[in-house]
């Protein structure tokens, strides 16, 4: 478990930020009608933006050459 949250420490990373920049986006600019989907609560607009930014940051991920040539490897199975 702990190498699997090292090993995907920036979507971690970009989740923390993002919910932060959720909440204070909601505070300082949220809707206060109620009619906007995501800004209208800071708890739509914390998780909205904390997947947001998991998964702004998950592109940085680099992956590993056994893992990628175990991929290929079964798409060439499957292919037969």
């Amino acid at each position: 478990m702990k190498n699997w949250i090292i090993r995907n420490k920036f979507p971690w990373f970009g989740a923390a930020i993002g919910a932060i920049a959720g909440y204070v986006y909601w505070k300082f600019a949220g809707c206060d009608s109620g009619t906007c989907a995501i800004t209208s609560s800071p708890v739509n607009s914390t998780v909205y933006f904390a997947v947001l930014g998991a998964t702004l940051l998950s592109m940085f991920i680099k992956k590993d050459q056994n893992q990628s040539s175990t991929i290929q490897q079964d798409e060439a199975t499957r292919k037969i």
